[in-house]
């Protein structure tokens, strides 16, 4: 099964494009091949606009080159509107239901020459009940949810961009089963969610995958500042926080290992480790994301609860759950939440990023269960930008992802900390 390489990367592609070595056209007709080879077994894809993709590409083959992502194919996760294409969220009770217009993140990435290619596979209504979709390294393999579509599109290497989104652990954990590179933007930041449907707005996030980390750096600099980023700068000793995790779940052996491997790298290149005690944090962050989310959803899904025959045991019982909640003890997780937010970007100024497993091992066999966001709920709660390293893997080969939680206002810091994180993971691999 085809996956991720040098040679289906944005950064490449971009390349191939400023230098005029490849055209839109080419592009799109190449996602498209590659769509057709692997989606029969994948299965990434809820629809694809074949027509719509090759017309675009052909009236920007005759424009004049501009955009810094001009030609670039992305798939869009089906809880995201396109214009002119259903948002169906995993649920036939919103079967299709059109979009007039465009979410902004999508209309941005128009603007900068990029081309939707289709909309890719969600869980029902971006919670647990997965969809058909497969693991591209292991079929046998969950994808993780609820970005799981968006996650295989790329690690199969139909398109190097793929929006995803994240309430609890829906982008991160499938970035590091399907070994790509994710980015969980700062909520409340630039890049917001207006055009999505929601499940809780106070911890929806939008999200980004792409092969590698280089690769999100540009696609958040064109979406940002509407151009390509300079030259990355590798890091000078930074100050790095090591998180297990093991708090708040059984952390495979494999995936400890990798996040001391990445820490010992960094230390090698010059990092300094900083001591802080994250696990007398991170349960009560936990509990608190998991009261406003089950608060929250119960309140945006409130018409389709009205139908619980066609809605999946685990959304029920989360729509239940969020309805017995009392008011006070909601604004109690808020208040909470702001206040440990508060704490953590303060030490977030001292450290660097905080380095710790992105799931909790590798992809779950078997296609019934997603995998948990658990390691992924305390830093939902505080808004913090995350970035899904890909690069290591286990002893089966199956890939692992370590994430690094930094401070919103440092996202360039945390791209070149991933980046030098990847490289080195490739290089204990042989791999350039």
């Amino acid at each position: 099964m085809p996956t991720v390489d040098c040679d289906t990367t944005l950064s490449a592609l971009v390349a191939r494009m400023t230098a005029g070595e490849s055209t839109p056209s080419d592009a799109v007709a190449c996602a498209l091949r590659r769509h057709d080879r692997t989606e029969p077994e994948v299965r990434a894809w809820e629809r694809l606009d074949r027509c719509g993709a090759l017309r675009t590409a052909r009236q920007l083959d005759t424009e004049p080159a501009s955009g810094p992502l001009r030609g670039i194919p992305f798939g869009v996760k089906d809880i995201i509107d396109v214009r002119g294409m259903p948002t169906e969220c995993g649920s036939p009770l919103r079967q299709g239901r059109m979009a007039e217009s465009d979410a902004p993140l999508v209309a941005r990435l128009r603007q900068l020459g990029a081309i939707p290619l289709g909309k890719t596979v969600t869980t029902e209504f971006a919670y647990f009940s997965p969809g058909p979709t497969r693991n591209p390294h292991s079929l046998k393999h969950t994808p993780g949810g609820s970005s799981s579509g968006s996650a295989a599109a790329v690690a199969a290497g139909v398109v190097p961009l793929a929006l995803g989104s994240q309430t609890a652990g829906s982008l991160t954990r499938p970035a590091a089963y399907c070994g790509v590179a994710g980015l969980v933007a700062p909520v409340g930041g630039l890049l917001d969610t207006k055009g999505f449907a929601g499940l809780s707005p106070s911890l929806d996030a939008v999200g980004l995958l792409t092969p590698g980390v280089a690769d999100l750096r540009i696609v958040h600099e064109a979406l940002t500042a509407g151009r390509l980023p300079g030259v990355l700068e590798p890091p000078t000793r930074p100050r790095l926080a090591l998180w297990s995790g093991t708090e708040l779940a059984e952390v495979a052996a494999d995936m400890q290992a990798a996040v001391i491997r990445t820490a010992e790298d960094a230390v090698t290149h010059g990092a300094e480790l900083v001591d802080i005690d994250l696990p007398s944090r991170t349960p009560r962050l936990a509990d608190a994301h998991g009261t406003i989310m089950a608060y929250e959803a119960a309140r945006e899904l409130a018409s389709e609860a009205a139908h619980p025959d066609r809605l999946s045991t685990p959304l029920n019982e989360l729509l239940a759950h969020g309805r017995a909640i009392p008011t006070a003890d909601y604004q109690q997780a808020l208040a909470l939440a702001e206040r440990e937010r508060t704490s953590m970007l303060s030490l977030l100024t001292e450290v660097d990023a905080v380095v710790g497993p992105a799931a909790t091992g590798p992809a779950l066999k078997g296609l019934t269960a997603t995998g948990s966001p658990i390691l992924s709920r305390p830093w939902q709660l505080l808004g913090l930008p995350v970035v899904t390293v890909p690069g290591h893997r286990d002893g089966q080969g199956m890939p692992l992802g370590v994430q690094l939680i930094g401070h919103p206002d440092r996202l360039e810091q945390l791209f070149a900390l991933g980046h030098v994180v990847e490289l080195a993971a490739r290089a204990q691999r042989g791999l350039r």
